[in-house]
C-alpha cells in the first residue's frame, strides 16, 4: 500500500509539472499549450516592398522604440516612437546610388542578404548600417541623441578593410561599449572584423589587432555574434565555408572569452587569434563539406555546470538530415543523434536559399530538462525534450506560433508572412514586440520578371504573455 501511495504521489507531481501520465513508460510529454500570447496592440507603420524578403530591424531601448526597414519604393527608412505613443515618426534616408556614392546605397536591390540594423551607444546616439553584401561600408550616425532625423552618412569607420563588407551587426559589451562587427571579403574568402566606438572622440577603432577568425584566403567563417551568457563569458561559434556554394560549409567550431580579447576553447585552453581551421582546439564536430550543415545551423546552450552544449544538423549514415547534440566529457566532445527522420534536405548553390529545416531555440528548462524547438518542411513545428544526458526523452507541446495566428492579407500568389523580433529588451518582460509584413519568397538574389506583388503593410505587434 505504501508503494502504491508513493506512485500516486509521483504521478500527481508529474501532472502538476505538465507531464502526461499515459506515456511515462515510453516518452515524457509536457503540455504547455496553455502558455499562449494575446495581441495587445497593433500599429500600422508603412507600405513596404514585397518582391523578396530582407531583414528589418526592431530595437526597444528604454522607453523608446526604433525601427529600420525598406519601404514600398525600396528606400531605407528609420522610425522612432515613445512606447506610450500610437505612431512612429518616420524618416526616409535620402536615396543614393552605388554609382554616385562610392559603392554605397540606401536603395534595396534584389539581394536578401542586404538587411538593415541599428545600434545605440551609451550616450543615446543612433547608429545605422545595412544594404551591403560584399559592398563598401554603408553606415550612418545621428548628430543628436535619440533623434533619427539627424542621421548622417559616415563613409569610413577605421578606413581599411571596408570595401567588401557583409553582415553588419552592432552589439554592446558588458561595459555598454558599442561594437560593430562585419565580414570583410566574400563568401569562401573573408575575415571577421570588430570595431569599438569611443563616445568621447566620436571615433571607431579596431577592437583587436587581428581578425577574430581568418580563412587564410581559402575559406571564411559564418559566425555568431559574441553572446554574453549566464556564466559571464562571451561565446562564439561558426562553420567554415570554402566557396559561395552553401553545401561547402564544414567544421562546426567554438571558442569563448571573458573580455573579448583573451580567448579559450571549450576545455579552458588558451587560443591565439585569429582562429583558423588548423587550430583543432576549436573544432566541435569535424563535419566535412557537403556533410549537411549550413550557415549557422546550430544552437548553443550551457548545461547546469556552464559547459557548452550544441544542437545542430548534419547527414546521418543513410544520408538523411538529423539533429545531433555535441557536449563535452572530460577532454573531448561526444555526440548523439536525437532524431530519426526519413528526409534529406539537399542544399547547394549560391545566393539566399529557402530553408527546409530550422533550429529555433535550445534552452535549459527550470525543471532540469532541456528543450530544442524546430521547424521542418515535412514534420512541421515541434519541440524535443532532452534529459540531463541530452538524450531525446519526449516532447513539449507548445502553443501555435504567433505567425500561425495571422492570415496573409495580400492576394498575390505565393505571399508569405515575414516577422522580425526585437533586438532590444523591453523593461516590462510581460510583453514582447514583433514586426510583421508580407513578401514572396527568395529568388537566389536574382531579379524577378514582372508582375511583382503590390506593397504590403508593415505592422508592429505588441504581445502579452499569458500563462493560464
Amino acid at each position: 500500500m505504501h508503494s502504491k501511495h508513493l506512485l500516486i504521489s509521483l504521478f500527481s507531481l508529474l501532472s502538476l509539472l505538465g507531464f502526461s501520465q499515459t506515456q511515462q513508460t515510453e516518452e515524457i510529454i509536457i503540455d504547455e499549450t496553455n502558455k499562449t500570447e494575446s495581441i495587445e496592440q497593433v500599429i500600422q507603420i508603412d507600405s513596404v516592398w514585397a518582391g523578396h524578403p530582407v531583414g528589418f530591424c526592431l530595437y526597444t531601448h528604454g522607453n523608446r522604440q526604433y525601427i529600420a526597414y525598406y519601404n514600398a519604393n525600396r528606400n531605407m527608412v528609420v522610425g522612432q516612437r515613445n512606447l506610450d505613443e500610437d505612431n512612429f515618426q518616420l524618416h526616409i534616408i535620402p536615396p543614393t546610388s552605388r554609382k554616385t556614392t562610392g559603392g554605397t546605397s540606401t536603395v534595396l536591390g534584389w539581394d536578401s542578404h542586404n538587411f538593415v540594423t541599428l545600434g545605440i551607444d551609451k550616450e543615446g546616439f543612433i547608429h545605422l548600417s545595412g544594404n551591403v553584401h560584399v559592398h563598401p561600408l554603408t553606415y550612418f550616425r545621428s548628430t543628436k541623441p535619440n533623434d533619427i532625423s539627424t542621421l548622417k552618412q559616415v563613409f569610413a569607420m577605421v578606413g581599411s578593410e571596408e570595401k567588401r563588407t557583409t553582415y553588419p551587426h552592432f552589439m554592446l559589451t558588458k561595459e555598454k561599449e558599442l561594437l560593430y562587427h562585419y565580414r570583410d571579403g566574400g563568401s569562401g574568402n573573408g575575415n571577421e572584423i570588430y570595431n569599438i566606438y569611443d563616445c568621447k572622440t566620436k571615433k571607431w577603432s579596431r577592437m583587436l589587432d587581428v581578425p577574430l577568425t581568418d580563412g587564410q584566403g581559402l575559406m571564411n567563417a559564418y559566425q555568431t555574434q559574441p553572446t554574453l551568457m549566464k556564466d559571464g563569458w562571451y561565446h562564439v561559434y561558426w562553420v567554415w565555408r570554402d566557396t559561395p556554394d552553401c553545401s561547402t560549409n564544414h567544421d562546426l567550431s567554438y571558442m569563448k572569452s571573458p573580455d573579448l580579447k583573451n580567448w579559450f576553447n571549450a576545455f579552458g585552453e588558451p587560443l591565439e587569434l585569429p582562429a583558423t581551421l588548423d587550430k583543432k582546439l576549436v573544432v566541435v564536430d569535424p563535419i566535412p563539406a557537403k556533410g549537411g550543415i549550413i550557415n549557422l545551423a546550430a544552437k548553443l546552450c550551457l548545461d547546469k555546470n556552464n559547459r557548452p552544449v550544441f544542437a545542430y544538423h548534419k547527414y546521418d549514415s543513410d544520408g538523411n538530415l538529423q539533429f545531433y547534440i555535441a557536449r563535452t566529457e572530460g577532454d573531448k566532445w561526444i555526440y548523439n543523434k536525437i532524431t530519426n527522420w526519413d528526409y534529406r534536405w539537399e542544399f547547394s548553390g549560391n545566393g539566399s536559399i529557402n530553408s527546409e529545416v530550422v533550429l529555433k531555440k535550445f534552452k535549459k528548462r527550470t525543471d532540469g530538462f532541456y528543450e530544442l524547438s524546430y521547424w521542418h518542411i515535412k514534420y512541421g513545428n515541434g519541440t524535443i525534450l532532452l534529459n540531463d544526458k541530452f538524450e531525446n526523452c519526449g516532447k513539449v507541446l507548445k502553443p501555435a506560433p504567433f505567425k500561425s495566428q495571422l492570415k496573409v492579407e495580400g492576394e498575390f500568389p505565393g505571399l508569405l508572412i515575414q516577422t522580425s523580433g526585437d533586438i532590444g529588451k523591453p523593461e516590462n518582460d510581460e510583453f514582447r514586440y514583433v514586426l510583421k509584413w508580407e513578401t514572396i519568397n527568395r529568388n537566389r538574389d536574382r531579379p524577378r520578371e514582372k508582375p511583382w506583388p503590390k506593397p504590403s503593410q508593415l505592422y508592429l505587434y505588441k504581445l502579452k504573455k499569458e500563462i493560464q
